[in-house]
């Protein structure tokens, strides 16, 4: 069998790999240059970004759980401003594609953030983190109200010819209901999903391990409730979807794949072994040329039920 075809484009972005650096875990793109092999990622998404530095939360800001970790950074980046002058030339040396994920406070820095990323070279796609509180709606948060999220997806749509993403929350009663509305509202594609938020107490002290108290929980533990929302939203939508959490290795990223996904980010598992892109490009690979699988893309949705 000839080598299989591993690219995949979505929301006419090509990606060289389905595996895709997922934001919050990646820094600006270029931190692990070192000890990453970058050939096997096919796509970074950079920190969260406003249009003001953020400090983030105070330490103890991370915290260890079983198959997976807690954390309240307190999307602490250094502002648009900086991040194109500084950050973004960058990210143009490396051959891979870019999605910016931005995050705000309201519609209007959503808005903004799409307007100034329009004219950055380099720059492939918007990612948008709809997890965040709306100030002039009491502190809801953009991700939780479906006609919330629609228009943010839609003021955003507005500013920028970029594809947008917006990334969905899993703090939701039924996920498909906010798919749908920013599929409508112009979403080009979906991410799914952000982390969950979750807690950890120092039965000694009797305080939270996070100085924040609450905080998302990333990694394996979160697998099956990812693939299982994964595959809810891919059934409920015309977009594409790209999966999010836990993945460790090519099986984790075939499940997510089977259930419907056309890419997957990988995040917490690049801190615990650096070599995971390789490994589970190499695992898919394997997998496609086992089975006959001409490319990669023929797998998405393929779960029989």
């Amino acid at each position: 069998m000839t080598k299989p075809d591993l690219s995949v484009t979505i929301a006419g972005i090509h990606f060289r790999t389905p595996l895709i650096a997922a934001s919050g875990t990646f820094g600006y793109g270029t931190e692990y240059l070192d000890v990453v092999d970058y050939s096997a990622i096919g796509g970074i998404v950079v920190k969260g970004l406003y249009l003001e530095p953020r400090e983030g939360c105070a330490p103890p800001r991370i915290w260890e759980t079983p198959s997976g970790m807690l954390n309240a950074i307190g999307l602490q980046e250094v502002g648009i401003e900086k991040f194109v002058t500084e950050k973004m030339p960058r990210l143009c040396e490396l051959d891979t594609s870019v999605l910016v994920n931005i995050c705000g406070s309201s519609l209007e820095e959503y808005a903004e953030l799409a307007r100034i990323l329009d004219d950055v070279d380099g720059v492939s796609g918007i990612e948008m983190n709809i997890s965040c509180p709306n100030v002039h709606e009491g502190g809801i948060l953009f991700g939780c109200d479906p006609n919330m999220a629609a228009r943010v997806t839609e003021a955003v749509k507005k500013k920028t010819s970029l594809p947008v993403i917006p990334k969905l929350s899993p703090n939701v009663t039924d996920i498909t209901a906010v798919a749908r509305e920013v599929e409508a509202a112009g979403a080009d594609a979906l991410s799914v999903m952000n982390t969950i938020p979750a807690m950890a107490i120092d039965v000694e002290t009797r305080r939270p391990r996070l100085k924040n108290i609450i905080g998302g929980l990333s990694g394996p533990a979160i697998r099956p409730i990812a693939v299982r929302l994964v595959y809810q939203t891919a059934n409920a939508v015309q977009i594409p979807v790209i999966g999010i959490g836990g993945i460790a290795s090519h099986e984790d990223a075939l499940e997510f794949l089977l259930a419907g996904a056309s890419a997957v980010q990988i995040g917490t598992m690049g801190f615990v072994d650096p070599s995971v892109w390789r490994k589970t490009l190499d695992g898919l690979e394997d997998y496609c040329r086992r089975h006959a699988v001409a490319a990669i893309s023929e797998l998405t949705g393929a779960v029989e039920t």
